[in-house]
């Protein structure tokens, strides 16, 4: 089988900071070619290790092309089922976890910190700050705040450093020049490695790339905003930004919160789902008559080809050349394995230009 390489391979290999390792494409439903291998150099933890997984880079950090969303930790699932999770990811190859201060007030990188514990080194830890419970007289983005977020998520997240740190939100009351200051004195500082950003527009993270060129701080090496198979506001402009700046893009929703899972039919979401769990004024937002029409054309195209409608919206996402990884949330070790088999399909393109013809003619 040949490399599964994504349309205009030649933009990603010329872009250091952005760079993936290529290993030879396989349909990791394969769980044959799972191997045993040691967590750290001291064999003080060992896991089975998925090695046919794609590893992409963000900057300086290698992350797996699938990453987990740890959401659920604090709030859907308890400290037990969180372990389970993270070892599942470990055996399917992920390493790659973002989670966020506000997530389960906190409780989300407390839990994630416990389920890591032996494991730090092996494994790639994103946060967020800056989106609300800021402490009275600060904003998100002020300098002050940056500093003691990241203290208390390392404090929560029991680490000595965090491998990606995001602004949650911009901060409008704030000069983005503050924040990046702020941000770039914590990788000075070797809290940090990498900073990035989330819903920003396409004028604010281009404004806030010239701004770290041209005073030398660390860039944003990602943004996380809205985007997936039924959603793509971010194709027009964002894009383009992370293609000028080298900026890795992150998509939160990429399964849209569940419709993309082939667990939502006609009648609705089925039990015991996320979207079944939403109040009616939020699924709507999710389930328009558009996005139901588009995934019932979308598995009637899949039917012939024997995939499902999550290796589509997992492989459409890896196939677009700015997104180094997708980050989806899981609430058992059932859904980690699910969600990492579900890359590795590598769309031709004619694939791709019968899977935007199904898109956008299902608006009418």
């Amino acid at each position: 089988m040949g490399v599964c390489r994504p349309p205009d391979i030649r933009y990603w290999e010329s872009i250091p900071s952005l760079r993936f390792d290529l290993r030879p494409a396989r349909r990791l439903s394969d769980r044959s070619r799972l191997r045993l291998v040691r967590a750290h150099d001291d064999g003080s933890a060992t896991r089975s290790y998925d090695p046919g997984m794609e590893v992409r880079r963000i900057g300086d950090l290698k992350v797996s092309e699938v990453g987990l969303g740890c959401n659920n930790f604090g709030t859907r699932i308890d400290q037990e089922v969180t372990d389970e999770v993270f070892g599942a990811c470990l055996d399917s190859g992920i390493n790659f976890f973002d989670t966020a201060d506000v997530y389960g007030a906190g409780a989300s990188e407390e839990m994630l910190g416990q389920a890591m514990k032996g494991h730090r080194d092996q494994i790639v830890v994103a946060t967020k700050f800056g989106l609300r419970d800021i402490d009275p007289g600060l904003s998100g983005g002020s300098a002050e705040w940056v500093k003691r977020s990241v203290d208390r998520s390392l404090r929560r997240l029991d680490t000595d450093w965090i491998d990606l740190f995001q602004i949650h939100t911009p901060d409008k009351e704030v000069d983005e020049l503050e924040t990046l200051q702020a941000l770039n004195d914590l990788v000075v500082a070797g809290k940090v490695r990498e900073v990035g950003c989330s819903n920003y527009e396409a004028e604010r993270l281009d404004a806030a790339a010239d701004i770290s060129e041209s005073e030398s701080l660390a860039p944003y090496r990602t943004v996380q905003n809205r985007y997936s198979l039924l959603y793509r506001e971010q194709e027009s402009d964002v894009f383009d930004v992370c293609k000028s700046h080298d900026i890795g893009f992150l998509p939160f929703f990429p399964l849209e919160s569940g419709l993309l899972t082939g667990k939502v039919t006609a009648q609705g979401p089925l039990p015991g789902t996320r979207l079944a769990e939403w109040p009616q004024g939020r699924l709507d937002l999710f389930l328009t008559e558009r996005n139901l029409r588009t995934v019932e054309r979308l598995n009637d195209w899949l039917h012939h080809r024997d995939r499902s409608l999550l290796e589509l919206a997992f492989s459409w996402l890896l196939s677009k050349p700015q997104i180094p990884s997708v980050i989806a949330g899981a609430t058992s070790a059932a859904q980690v394995i699910a969600n990492s088999q579900a890359s590795g399909w590598c769309l031709t393109e004619t694939e791709l230009n019968e899977i935007e013809e199904i898109v956008s003619t299902s608006s009418g």
